[in-house]
């Protein structure tokens, strides 16, 4: 039976990042305006999904399979096509691949703390950031540890993972076998939701370090667009939705967790719902989309005037069973689907290679 590998098991040696790469270049600027939607991931300085801010089909122009630094020195493998702002430091090697890629950029990453608004990581300090390393026993860097490490935590996650949603697949499947046809009914807003209260303002420069989320008017990441500290003059909130009223106007997303929410978003609270009943109001609440723009907000008065169309019970009223278990089995579905892409990665992608 093979051991694990394990990182003391390596000798590590320490290295200037302009050292290991052979290629160190930067990301060329795109302005928003003059970019045009498409496919290709466009990374820029963000510490979200990786570092894609958007997807774009103008690229000014293309690469494939590099780490990507950005100025807060959070790194990135950036598998497959894509391309980059100037706010990124792109790092490539003939030996870099997904694996090697994922073990580096942790270790680039380590150096986060030296930075900040202030002080900048462009690509002159990413080359002279320090990294310790495995090395082989000649001294090189020991690219096949770094990619077996790799591999095999994934393959733990994996497997997790797997054990966690066959669990979920057996405590809600087998109740869920279909559901009655219903009828739709109009109602209100103000008729549906207990509770309709819009966040607070808070300037960027008041925002204090903290491990709250603070929900905006993105329509990435479940509308958190960062994390605060702030206890005073907030408003908090837990177990709701947030509809964006500007921005990424109509985005609307379930926080089970406690958040704070900004003046651009409103939250939305209902009577005794589980969280699938929110998870299906959430889809309907956000074909608002269709009918709101960036120049056209979803202000106070207008969001108490709006109708959402919802299947009523026997009595005419809003069939919040009906809801909860239509979304526990588009769940189970889910569930199922995921399971056969896991198999398919952990038995092709990680055994086989």
């Amino acid at each position: 039976m093979k051991s694990n590998l394990t990182l003391d098991q390596v000798i590590w040696k320490p290295i200037k990042v302009k050292e290991l790469f052979s290629d160190i270049y930067r990301g060329k600027r795109h302005i928003e305006k003059h970019r045009e939607s498409g496919e290709i991931p466009y990374y820029s300085a963000s510490s979200f999904n990786n570092g894609v801010t958007d997807f774009i089909s103008n690229p000014l122009f293309k690469d494939r399979d590099k780490l990507v630094v950005t100025t807060f020195c959070d790194c990135y493998y950036a598998q497959g096509d894509f391309t980059a702002s100037d706010e990124m430091t792109i790092l490539d090697h003939p030996r870099l691949n997904k694996e090697s890629g994922l073990f580096l950029s942790q270790l680039i990453k380590a150096n986060k703390s030296k930075f900040a608004f202030g002080r900048k990581a462009f690509s002159e300090r990413i080359k002279e950031q320090i990294m310790l390393i495995p090395v082989t026993d000649q001294g090189g860097p020991h690219w096949n540890f770094m990619e077996q490490y790799i591999k095999q935590e994934q393959k733990e996650i994996a497997q997790k993972v797997i054990n966690y949603y066959e669990q979920k697949i057996l405590e809600t499947g087998f109740d869920l076998v279909g559901l009655e046809e219903v009828e739709w009914e109009v109602f209100p807003f103000d008729k549906v939701f207990r509770k309709i209260q819009r966040g607070r303002r808070l300037k960027k420069d008041d925002h204090i370090e903290g491990d709250v989320p603070y929900v905006s008017s993105t329509s990435l990441n479940n509308g958190v667009d960062g994390f605060i500290g702030n206890d005073y003059k907030v408003r908090k909130f837990k177990n709701n939705l947030t509809l964006a009223n500007s921005g990424s106007v109509g985005s609307c997303f379930y926080h089970e967790y406690e958040y704070i929410a900004s003046d651009h978003v409103t939250s939305l609270t209902l009577e005794n719902a589980d969280k699938y009943i929110y998870l299906f109001m959430a889809t309907i609440v956000k074909r608002l989309e269709e009918k709101y723009s960036f120049n056209r907000e979803i202000n106070d008065k207008r969001i108490r005037t709006e109708k959402l169309i919802l299947p009523v019970d026997e009595n005419g009223n809003p069939y919040w069973d009906y809801m909860s278990k239509f979304m526990q089995i588009i769940e189970a579905e889910k569930l199922e689907k995921a399971l056969e892409y896991i198999y398919s990665y952990i038995y092709i992608y990680i055994y086989m290679n």
